[in-house]
């Protein structure tokens, strides 16, 4: 096994890390992570990408996040009624979603994104790239309202059995738990504002989903899936990583979610 920090890891010592960490054969995986996390590696973020196509096999799905959140948005959301010329020009500048865009996700989720073969949801701001055996299954749902709900890549990955695979990053950074959210009763909302082509017509959209968690609630829920569930931290070079099955994660997040924002008044009436 390579020493942290001192000969880069190669794609086989990742491979062995993810086995380490309990990615099997026919896994379909979310991976949230930090590249810079790992320490050095040889190939870098692509390296990164083929050790987990590799250790999920030909059966498997690797996805990632690739949001475009500050790129796709509205650059003046502070401003309601007809624009002003100024306004307008400011708005007009912001590009249209399209499958090429890059994401601000990290580099493993743009190198997954870049790969020829690579398929990519549609939102504009909450879009999830995707390799391997159910690509098109993640990739094929959208919904504009509540974009990582039950009729997004996030829910097609939990039908799946799929699972959550942090590298080097905390629940701060896991997306399911806000799709855990979406089925709170009390949760936090939030307006998403972003530009579409509708009938050959560019228009600005605007569509509810849940809210920010802002490092409240996500960690503490993470940590007590994690305690309860019996999941260990492995390190994958210098990088802390975990493996969460959505599944378990979903009920156990909506009850917490639930009580959790009772007790402070932050979700919906």
């Amino acid at each position: 096994m390579t020493t942290p920090g001192t000969t880069p890891l190669t794609t086989a010592d990742l491979v062995g890390g993810w086995r380490r960490v309990g990615v099997r054969e026919g896994m379909a995986l979310i991976v949230h992570s930090s590249l810079s996390s790992l320490g050095r590696v040889e190939g870098g973020a692509a390296a990164v990408v083929a050790a987990l196509r590799e250790a999920v096999g030909p059966s498997g799905t690797v996805a990632a996040p690739t949001f475009t959140t500050g790129t796709v948005c509205d650059p003046v959301p502070g401003h309601t009624g007809a624009p002003t010329a100024a306004t307008a020009e400011l708005r007009a500048a912001v590009p249209l979603f399209r499958p090429d865009l890059p994401s601000g996700t990290g580099a493993v989720a743009e190198a997954l994104r870049a790969l020829p073969e690579s398929l990519r949801s549609t939102h504009p701001q909450v879009s999830v790239a995707a390799v391997g055996a159910h690509a098109r299954e993640v990739t094929g749902r959208r919904s504009l309202g509540f974009a990582v709900g039950r009729e997004s890549p996030f829910g097609a990955l939990h039908d799946l059995g799929g699972h959550v695979l942090l590298v080097g990053v905390g629940h701060n950074r896991n997306t399911f738990l806000h799709y855990a959210e979406t089925f709170a009763p009390n949760r936090r909302l939030k307006l998403r504002r972003f530009p579409m082509a509708v009938q050959g017509e560019r228009v600005w959209i605007e569509a509810p989903d849940v809210g920010d968690d802002n490092d409240t609630h996500f960690p503490v829920v993470g940590r007590e899936f994690e305690e309860q569930a019996g999941i260990r931290e492995v390190l994958v070079g210098a990088a802390p990583c975990r493996l969460v099955p959505v599944r378990g994660l979903i009920p156990f997040a909506v009850r917490r979610l639930t009580e959790l924002l009772a007790a402070d008044g932050s979700g919906a009436a």
